[in-house]
C-alpha cells in the first residue's frame, strides 16, 4: 500500500474542484433529451434535491442530507421505461441464447460472432446521445443493462464493453469538445471503433500522478510527441482510440517556470508509433482482452488534448468516478445468478433425510445473500438516479458503491460454491469461473483499499473545513453570531445525545431502524471531529482509523438507501413490501451493530500498533515467519 497519502488528498481536492465543472460536464453529456425525463414520478422531490451535498460527505459532519436518498429515486419517464424494457428484453435473449461463456473463455477471447452481433445490438454505445448515433441512455438505464450482462455469469465481456465505453471512451462524452464528439462517437457508438483508457504502468497503479508517459510540446506547437508505456489495459490490443495520460510542462504560477502535470490526449492508433503486447495471462475474464500498449514518439495533434493541458488528474478522476456507478449495478446481477444457482441446489439436493433449504446453515447463508443484493441494489439506483438528476457531488457515493459491490458479490458467490459443496468447485456449474472472474472486481478501477481511503479523507477534509470554519468564528464571536447561534446549541445539545439529524420521509414501520441510522451519522460526526482535534493533519496517515471511518460510512449509506427503498415499497403497497420490510430492518440490525464496533474502536483501545509491528518485523524477515517450526525440524 501507498506510504505517501499526499496524492489521495491531491485527489480529494481534485474531486472537490472538478464538482462543479467536469461533474457538471457528465450531467449534461449523458442527459437525455429533454422529452425523455420531462416530468417523473419523483418531480416534485427533484425540486428539494440538493446537487452540491452528497450524502456521505454530510455523514462525516453528523449532518444527514436527506434529499439525497429520500424519496427513493425514480428519474424514469414512460417513453425511456418502454424502451428500456425492450432493450432489457433484448439484452436477456441475447445472453441466454448466444453467447457461450464457456466458449469464450476457451479462445481467451469473445467469439468473433458474438462480437459482431453485440455490435448489432448496440451494446458498444449505451449512453452515446442520439444525436451521435447512439441510444442516449441515462444513467439509470445504463445501469439496468449492465446488470443483465452481470447476470449473464459472463464478466468477460462486461469488462470488454465497460472498458470500452464506461471508461474507454466515457472521457470525449464528459471532456470532449464538440468538434472531438462529433469525430469520435458516431464510430465509437457503433463499435466501428473500440477505445481504450491508458492510465497505469508498470510504476504506477493507484497513484496516477506518478505516471512516466511523457508527451512534449513540437517546436512549431503543432503536436504533441507522445513516448511511453502502459500496462494492463482493457482492450488494448482491440482499440484504435485510446484516452491517454500523459507529463507535459505546464507553467508554475507559483515559483515560476514550469513544472510537471499530467494531461488526457485522444490517441489514433493510426497516427502511428503505438503497438502493444500480446493478450495477459489471467486468472479471470479470460475473454477480456488485456495487453501492454507501447506509444513511441507518436505525433498527437493540438486538437486531440482533451481538457486543459495539465488537467488530466482531473479528467482521469471524474472518468472513474463516473463509471464505478456501472460496476456497481453490474455485480448484483451476477450475485443474482449466484443466488438463484445456490437455491435450487438447496431445494432439491438431499442429505440426511432432508432437503438442504431445511437446514439453518443454509438458510443463513441465502439469507445473508439476499440482504447484500438488496443493499448493493439499492444502492446502486440511488447512485446512478441522483447521477441522473444533476448531482455534483457523488464521488464518495460511487467509491462505496464501487467498493460494497464487488466484496459482496464476492461473498455471495463463494457462499453459493459452499452449498453446492463439491458441485460448486467443477467447471460444469458456472460458479467457479465467475470466482475467478470476480477476483480483480476489488483491485481495478481503483483498488478497494485505497478507495476507502479516498473515502474516509476526503469524507474528513470537509468536517475540518467546517471544524475550522467554527473556530475561526469562536476567535471573533461578534462577527460571527449567526454561525454560532446555529452551531454552539446543536454541539450542546449532541454532547447528551440530542439534537441529532433526523429522517422525516421514512415509513413508520421503519422508524426503529431510521433511528438507527440517525444515532449512527450523529456518533461519526463527533468521531470524525474527535480525531481531527487529536491528530490534526496526521490522521491522513492513521490507515487503519481511515478504514474503519469508510466502513462506517458504507454502513451508514447502505442504511440509508435500504430504509429510503423499503419505505417506498410500504407507501406503495407492493406486492413484495412486507419482504423488503423484513430485509430492511434486518440489514440495518445487522449494519448497526459494525457501525457501533468500528465507532467504538475509534474511541478505544487498539491492537492497530501490535499489528503494525508484526508487519514491519515479517517484512524485515523477508516475509517468512520468525518462530521456529513447532516441531523444531
Amino acid at each position: 500500500m501507498l506510504r505517501n497519502f499526499r496524492p489521495l488528498l491531491k485527489a480529494a481536492a481534485a474531486a472537490a474542484e472538478a464538482r462543479t465543472t467536469a461533474t457538471a460536464a457528465a450531467a449534461a453529456a449523458v442527459a437525455l433529451p429533454s422529452r425523455r425525463f420531462g416530468s417523473s414520478p419523483a418531480a416534485a422531490a427533484a425540486d428539494a434535491f440538493d446537487a452540491d451535498n452528497g450524502f456521505v460527505r454530510g455523514i462525516f459532519s453528523g449532518k444527514i442530507h436527506e434529499s439525497q436518498v429520500f424519496p427513493y429515486p425514480d428519474v424514469l419517464v414512460e417513453d425511456e421505461k418502454e424502451n428500456l424494457a425492450m432493450t432489457v428484453d433484448m439484452t436477456t435473449k441475447f445472453f441466454d441464447e448466444v453467447n457461450d461463456p464457456a466458449k469464450n473463455e476457451a479462445l481467451g477471447a469473445v467469439e468473433p460472432a458474438t462480437f459482431e452481433a453485440l455490435k448489432e445490438l448496440g451494446a458498444f454505445g449505451l449512453q452515446v446521445p442520439e444525436e451521435y448515433g447512439g441510444p442516449g441512455f441515462s444513467n439509470t438505464g445504463y445501469a439496468r443493462l449492465v446488470e443483465v450482462v452481470g447476470r449473464s455469469t459472463d464478466l468477460g465481456v462486461g469488462i470488454t464493453l465497460g472498458a470500452h465505453q464506461s471508461i474507454g471512451f466515457k472521457g470525449i462524452m464528459l471532456h470532449g469538445t464538440p468538434e472531438q464528439k462529433e469525430k469520435y462517437l458516431p464510430r465509437l457508438a457503433t463499435g466501428e471503433l473500440i477505445a481504450a483508457f491508458a492510465l497505469t504502468e508498470p510504476s504506477s497503479g493507484s497513484d496516477a500522478n506518478s505516471i512516466r508517459t511523457r508527451a512534449k510540446l513540437s517546436g512549431d506547437g503543432k503536436h504533441w510527441v507522445l513516448n511511453g508505456q502502459k500496462l494492463w489495459i482493457s482492450g488494448g490490443g482491440l482499440a484504435e482510440i485510446f484516452t491517454v495520460f500523459a507529463q507535459t510542462e505546464v507553467p508554475d504560477e507559483k515559483k515560476g517556470g514550469t513544472r510537471d502535470a499530467v494531461t488526457a490526449f485522444i490517441v489514433e492508433r493510426g497516427f502511428g508509433g503505438v503497438t502493444n503486447g500480446k493478450p495477459e495471462n489471467k486468472m479471470g475474464i479470460t475473454c477480456s482482452n488485456t495487453t501492454e500498449v507501447f506509444f513511441e514518439d507518436v505525433k498527437v495533434p493540438r486538437e486531440n488534448e482533451l481538457g486543459k493541458v495539465g488537467d488530466g488528474f482531473k479528467v482521469a478522476m471524474s472518468i472513474l468516478n463516473s463509471g464505478r456507478f456501472g460496476m456497481c449495478a453490474a455485480l448484483t446481477g451476477t450475485m443474482k445468478a449466484a443466488m438463484e444457482i445456490a437455491a435450487a441446489h438447496a431445494n432439491e439436493r438431499v442429505q440426511f433425510g432432508h432437503k438442504l433449504k431445511s437446514y439453518g446453515l443454509v438458510q443463513e447463508k441465502l439469507a445473508q445473500m439476499a440482504l447484500k443484493i438488496y443493499a448493493a441494489e439499492s444502492i446502486a439506483y440511488t447512485l446512478s438516479a441522483n447521477m441522473d438528476r444533476g448531482s455534483r457531488d457523488y464521488q464518495l457515493e460511487a467509491a462505496i458503491g464501487k467498493v460494497f459491490a464487488s466484496e459482496a458479490a464476492w461473498h455471495v458467490t463463494d457462499e453459493a460454491i459452499q452449498v453446492l459443496g463439491g458441485n460448486g468447485f467443477m467447471r460444469a456449474v458456472p460458479l467457479e469461473r465467475i470466482l475467478r472472474d470476480l477476483r480483480i472486481f476489488r483491485i481495478f478501477e481503483g483498488a478497494n483499499e485505497v478507495l476507502r481511503l479516498f473515502i474516509a479523507l476526503t469524507g474528513i477534509q470537509t468536517a475540518g473545513q467546517n471544524l475550522k470554519q467554527l473556530q475561526k468564528a469562536l476567535s471573533a464571536p461578534l462577527a460571527n453570531t449567526e454561525l454560532l447561534g446555529e452551531q454552539l446549541p446543536k454541539r450542546a445539545l449532541a454532547f447528551f445525545g440530542m439534537g441529532k439529524d433526523t429522517l422525516s420521509q421514512v415509513h413508520p414501520n421503519l422508524k426503529d431502524s431510521a433511528s438507527k441510522l440517525e444515532v449512527g451519522v450523529s456518533v461519526m460526526g463527533q468521531t470524525v471531529e474527535a480525531l481531527l482535534i487529536a491528530h490534526n493533519k496526521g490522521i491522513i496517515n492513521r490507515q487503519m482509523e481511515l478504514k474503519r471511518l469508510a466502513d462506517v460510512a458504507i454502513d451508514l449509506y447502505a442504511m440509508a438507501c435500504v430504509l429510503s427503498r423499503a419505505s417506498r415499497a410500504l407507501n406503495e403497497g407492493a406486492a413484495s413490501a412486507a419482504h423488503e420490510e423484513l430485509l430492511c430492518r434486518t440489514w440495518c440490525e445487522d449494519a448497526d451493530s459494525r457501525v457501533r464496533f468500528n465507532l467504538k474502536k475509534l474511541k478505544s483501545k487498539t491492537t492497530d500498533g501490535a499489528l503494525a509491528d508484526i508487519a514491519k518485523q515479517i517484512f524485515e524477515n523477508d516475509g517468512k515467519p520468525l518462530q521456529a517450526h513447532p516441531l523444531r525440524v
